[in-house]
Order: C-alpha cells, then sequence, then structure tokens
C-alpha cells in the first residue's frame, strides 16, 4: 500500500514540475471557444481526454460482457436445465470440434 502511495506521488510530483516547466502561452480551440492556456496544462488536458476517450467504450463493452455472463444459458427448445450444460460440440465461428479419441484407462 505505502509503494503505491510513494509511486503515486513521486508521478504527481513529474507531472507538476512538467506543468511548470511548459509555462508558456497556447492558443486553444474547441468547439468554437477560444482560449489560451499554459502549454502544459494544455498538453495534460489533452492526455486525460485520450485515457477517457479510450476508457470509456472500453469500460461500456466490460459491462456489456458481464452482463452477457450472467445472463442463464438457455437450451435451445426449452428451459434452461438445473444441471450442469453439455461441453459446445463446436468451436470457434460454430466450426464443429472433431470426435475426442476414446480413453484409454490403463
Amino acid at each position: 500500500m505505502w509503494v503505491a502511495a510513494v509511486v503515486f506521488a513521486i508521478v504527481l510530483l513529474l507531472l507538476l514540475i512538467f506543468v511548470l516547466q511548459n509555462g508558456q502561452r497556447a492558443e486553444v480551440s474547441f468547439l468554437g471557444a477560444h482560449g489560451t492556456l499554459p502549454m502544459g496544462v494544455a498538453l495534460l488536458l489533452a492526455a486525460v481526454f485520450g485515457v477517457l476517450l479510450v476508457a470509456l467504450p472500453g469500460t461500456a463493452r466490460i459491462v456489456q460482457l458481464r452482463m452477457l455472463d450472467r445472463r442463464p444459458i438457455t437450451q435451445p427448445g426449452g428451459p434452461p436445465g438445473p444441471g450442469p450444460t453439455l461441453p459446445s460440440t463446436t468451436g470457434v465461428a460454430g466450426v464443429p470440434l472433431p470426435p475426442r479419441p476414446p480413453r484409454e484407462d490403463g
């Protein structure tokens, strides 16, 4: 726990140094809004928006997959049975799997 806190503090210190060293003004325009920001702040905001641009669709996909995983498994032609389901006889993309060789007990 302490290691994570120290690493986080070092990263924040490096970000602070980055912002302070890049203090020259930059003109920023976004959806009709115009303004000036320090260059370090503008770059940091661009990085944060980039992370959000990747994280939001990824989070939505994870939630979608979890919802599918919680859905009960239904057998074709009837309600789900109380016991375990049979293993699939198809592989990737619905291609039938080859038959298993007989087990040799010995």
